[in-house]
């Protein structure tokens, strides 16, 4: 198998000629190199000088991750001095079609941790990843950036084309971000006896209110602007966008704080989303099933079908079963945290929260020791990317230590 028989089947997006042979011979580099530091903040400026950026607030969001303070506030978090690593050497990237801007973030985290990287982008196109791919290409052309443009490659194919087995056969770390099935597909393909595999599977997430506190909130607006980036940004298909919603406090406050917080939620759907026929009647259908399976369940009532609220009675230990992407939302008023112990997998992901304290979350992981939730953090940030994912530190893991006595 070589390179050359697939290229026909193969869209090369960055570099336009391509071979993996060259970036293999390419040597490691240490994490947080200053040519890997200039190179994002660079890649930063170009994002913020493109008119079409401030269209997409992801897109915003990647060039605010990969500004040069940034990064060194990383390199002080997740490289001590006292450790020295270099990258483990080709990290082949799979990534998901459900977060546009996911690819970059990959290829970011390849190149902080001195890897070389294949990166292979979704089939299905957008326009954030035609942003960054052509700052990509105009920072590539500038000289003083261009070892650093050398050590990767930006391809788009069929998952199914033997691209898939190749690139496997000669990594030394694939990252896999996908759903069951695709991490399915792709470990078909040995690798390496020393290579390693990161999978990041289907996951779901679930946010807490406690209405107590949400009642005397004095921009409950800017709340539920960052709950719709969370879900409605990425048609609530991201692991990280809450499905569940659990509220916490006295009946009347919960009630209060329902009608306003999807008051605001609801104006901003309104406004920016655009509901799919599909999804529509996906609600419908999971709202007959959840009916049918589900004692006591009541849907609230909403102007129209853009916001859909499923009541609970209980919290069943396969409410994940009734997930729908679309703006499609299961709500429960629980006594306290330690409820949601009967229900957390190791499926659960992040845990959004407003009006409770991190000490209050962290203590109830710590006294009920749920199988999942590996990120707590505030609404509006679920959707913030971290060197921390699913559990795992990705600079260690996309690095090998050396030690030296």
């Amino acid at each position: 198998m070589h390179m050359k028989n697939m290229s026909t089947n193969i869209e090369f997006v960055f570099p336009k000629e391509f071979n993996p042979d060259n970036l293999i011979r390419i040597p490691n580099e240490e994490p947080f190199s200053d040519n890997a530091i200039a190179y994002l903040h660079a890649l930063a400026i170009i994002l913020n000088h493109d008119s079409r950026t401030r269209n997409y607030s992801d897109v915003m969001t990647f060039a605010f991750f990969c500004r040069k303070a940034n990064l060194l506030e990383l390199k002080m978090k997740y490289y001590p001095e006292n450790e020295f690593r270099l990258g483990k050497g080709l990290a082949f990237h799979i990534t998901p079609s459900n977060v546009p801007v996911l690819f970059a973030y990959s290829l970011a985290c390849g190149i902080l941790s001195g890897n070389k990287n294949i990166v292979k982008l979704s089939s299905k196109r957008s326009e954030q990843c035609n942003i960054i791919c052509s700052a990509i290409e105009e920072l590539s052309r500038d000289k003083k950036y261009h070892s650093l443009s050398s050590r990767f490659a930006l391809l788009r194919y069929d998952i199914k084309n033997a691209a898939t087995a190749y690139f496997s056969s000669i990594c030394d770390a694939r990252i896999i971000w996908g759903g069951d099935e695709t991490i399915a597909e792709v470990r078909k393909y040995g690798l390496p006896i020393r290579a390693i595999d990161l999978t990041f599977a289907s996951r779901y997430s679930i946010c807490v209110i406690n209405a107590d506190d949400f009642i005397h909130e004095k921009s409950p607006g800017q709340v539920a602007a960052g709950f719709y980036n969370d879900t409605y940004q990425f048609d609530q298909n991201s692991c990280s966008s809450p499905y569940l919603i659990i509220w916490l406090g006295s009946d009347e406050n919960v009630e209060t704080a329902k009608k306003i917080f999807w008051h605001h939620v609801y104006g901003l759907v309104e406004a920016k989303y655009n509901l799919q026929p599909y999804s529509a009647i996906e609600k419908l259908t999971t709202f007959y099933i959840q009916a049918a399976q589900l004692e006591g369940i009541k849907k609230t009532d909403m102007p129209d079908n853009l916001v859909w609220r499923v009541e609970l009675k209980g919290l069943s230990k396969n409410i994940d079963h009734y997930r729908c992407n679309g703006g499609y939302f299961s709500e429960y008023k629980a006594s306290s945290l330690s409820e949601l112990s009967e229900i957390i997998s190791d499926k659960y992901q992040t845990l959004s929260y407003y009006g409770i304290t991190k000490e209050s979350v962290v203590n109830f992981i710590i006294r009920e020791k749920p199988g999942g939730i590996d990120r707590i953090v505030p609404i509006g940030k679920t959707s913030d990317f971290s060197l921390t994912w699913d559990g795992f530190n990705l600079i260690d893991s996309l690095s090998r230590e050396i030690t030296v006595l």
